[in-house]
């Protein structure tokens, strides 16, 4: 039996990703061991939030949705080239984000032709259409006039004028004109793989000439297709409902186990620069910061797993996907061979909640981040052992909030 060259790179590039992205795991935190302790009226006016009425805790109003920034470029005809940058998504939305934008950059760059990518899960053969995730018309419409992008790469694309080229996240201008273009020049086509040295979504302290790419690319493009969306509206109304003491607010708080115990967190205390907090940890930080014991806390944890029990003790309406979704579709999104869309799932519902508290570092509370700075969701609660009985959520407030250093910034005003 024949075997596609293509395919053999493909995994081979697959296995590698997975290796720097456990390196990844490994030597992520956040940014300082204990946050920066911020006046209550300084703290509030970054937050572009004000308290709610009628909702016991440190519940906060979404501010006003910023507008963007950037002006769209435009492409001219002339200068398309004939070449294809491909690519596949990996790992989960949150580098999907910044897979999608540096490919956009990139192929904007070249003049090439951007190809649709697939998606690639953990496993061997684990692959999936990208219209099986995301909106691809929505993806097209949006890059219209930016790059000229297909569906598909043609039939005479194959592993011998196809030069695969790894490129660092947030690529720049003088990367590509360095490393990049020649190849391109000469082969006539790139796959592009993206590696994260570390997680930078730091806001640029000069805008460059990429910038209104990006931003088109990171804040533009990707929207679940409308399954995936009805889906998600729906959990998010579920946690609503049962949320009608704090005015249909709700908590959503990044804590997957496995993640916990890849980084070594459960049960972790003391000082130190901590990339992680257990599920006891997150209680006693909420608690702390005067969050109600009625209080709705969305996990971002699939099924239930005992190390949750210290979290519901404090917090009984503590949920899991599987105690929220829909039971018609969770064979489909929750019981499949695949975690795609559970991750998109819950990238979604803690963009989208009224608070949202990272357990874990790294690139999923990055982007989610810049999420909700562009809606106006900014009220993300950095955790901390705090050694008193109490403490207000001003002073833990997200450094990409009060310092205004996202990149996100850089696209809204």
């Amino acid at each position: 039996m024949a075997v596609d060259p293509r395919q053999v790179l493909a995994g081979i590039l697959t296995l590698t990703m997975f290796v720097m992205l456990g390196d990844m795991i490994k030597r992520d935190h956040f940014d300082s061991t204990h946050p920066t302790v911020h006046d209550t009226k300084k703290a509030s006016e970054h937050s572009l939030a004000s308290v709610a009425k009628g909702a016991d805790g440190p519940w906060k109003e979404d501010g006003l949705t910023l507008k963007p920034c950037w002006q769209k470029p435009v492409l001219k005809e002339a200068e398309e080239s004939q070449g294809y940058v491909t690519f596949s998504l990996t790992n989960g939305p949150e580098y999907h984000v910044s897979q999608i934008t540096d490919a956009v950059v990139v192929a904007r760059y070249l003049r090439a032709t951007l190809v649709i990518p697939d998606i690639r899960g953990s496993q061997p053969g684990d692959k999936r259409n990208f219209e099986d995730v995301y909106d691809v018309e929505k993806f097209i419409a949006s890059l219209d006039g930016v790059v000229k992008v297909v569906r598909s790469p043609p039939t005479e694309l194959s592993a011998r004028n196809l030069a695969v080229v790894k490129v660092p996240n947030r690529v720049t201008e003088g990367y590509i004109a360095e490393n990049i273009e020649t190849v391109f020049r000469t082969k006539g086509n790139i796959r592009l793989v993206t590696y994260f040295r570390s997680v930078n979504m730091k806001k640029n302290k000069e805008k460059t000439s990429t910038d209104s790419i990006a931003c088109l690319a990171m804040f533009g493009t990707l929207e679940p297709q409308t399954e995936v969306r009805e889906v998600v509206d729906s959990m998010i109304d579920r946690l609503k409902t049962v949320s009608r003491k704090s005015n249909g607010q709700f908590v959503a708080v990044d804590l997957r186990v496995d993640i916990l115990e890849k980084k070594g967190c459960h049960g972790n205390g003391g000082s130190g620069s901590k990339s992680c907090y257990s599920p006891q940890e997150i209680a006693l930080f909420l608690k702390k910061i005067g969050f109600e014991k009625d209080t709705t806390v969305y996990v971002t944890q699939t099924k239930w797993h005992s190390s949750l029990d210290a979290l519901k003790d404090f917090f009984p309406k503590t949920y899991t996907k599987e105690s929220i979704m829909p039971m018609e579709k969770k064979d489909k999104f929750l019981n499949s061979d695949t975690s795609e869309f559970e991750k998109v799932i819950d990238y979604y519902i803690c963009s989208e909640s009224d608070v949202f508290v990272p357990a874990i570092s790294g690139l999923f509370y990055a982007n989610v981040a810049g999420k909700r700075i562009a809606s106006g969701r900014t009220q993300m609660l950095v955790p901390a052992t705090i050694p008193g009985s109490s403490a207000t959520s001003e002073e833990f407030m997200s450094h990409y909030v009060t310092k205004k250093n996202h990149f996100a910034y850089s696209c809204f005003c």
